[in-house]
């Protein structure tokens, strides 16, 4: 798994590989968002709905935290083994947007991961233990991971498979 220095590196390359995912879209059709195409597991509007699910995720666990609430990690009614029902809910969620409208909900949830972690220390980002939501799983992983694994990540893994759609697609 990728490392970072520090935590602007983390936040420069959740910019950076947000960018280059939501430019991919620049080139699909408005009435093209919800075709599948055969060889690709999810349709560009899921793609971006997954992607905008996971930053929710996040955002509420810490607000649920700062409320002095235990957060339900993955989230209440759903377990680790078992997240097809939560990708689910993530697509439904978004039915009835635009790909504009996602695309701009995208942009607008890295803003905020962006600037949640601004707001971290270092120590916060970097150690075990920075959250208790963080620290929820036997992982134990520090935010920064779960940061990672659900930003940087899928925005890389995300991009091949819409770039991989749009060839199909044609």
């Amino acid at each position: 798994m990728q490392k970072y220095e520090n935590k602007q590196a983390l936040i420069d390359e959740i910019d950076k590989r947000a960018e280059l995912f939501l430019h991919e879209f620049d080139s699909v059709a408005d009435e093209d968002k919800d075709q599948r195409e055969n060889g690709v597991d999810r349709t560009p509007a899921q793609m971006i709905a997954y992607q905008l699910g996971w930053m929710s995720l996040i955002l509420d666990w810490e607000r649920a935290e700062q409320e002095g609430k235990t957060a339900v990690t993955p989230f209440s009614g759903y377990r680790w083994n078992n997240l097809g029902g939560l990708y689910q809910s993530f697509y439904r969620e978004c039915e009835g947007n635009s790909l504009s409208e996602l695309c701009d909900l995208f942009s607008e949830r890295v803003h905020d991961i962006t600037g949640f972690l601004a707001g971290l220390s270092e120590e916060e980002i970097f150690l075990p233990g920075g959250r208790r939501w963080a620290s929820s799983t036997p992982s134990n992983w520090p935010v920064w991971k779960w940061v990672h694994i659900n930003t940087v990540a899928p925005f890389t893994s995300f991009r091949t498979k819409i770039r991989k759609w749009k060839k199909l697609h044609g």
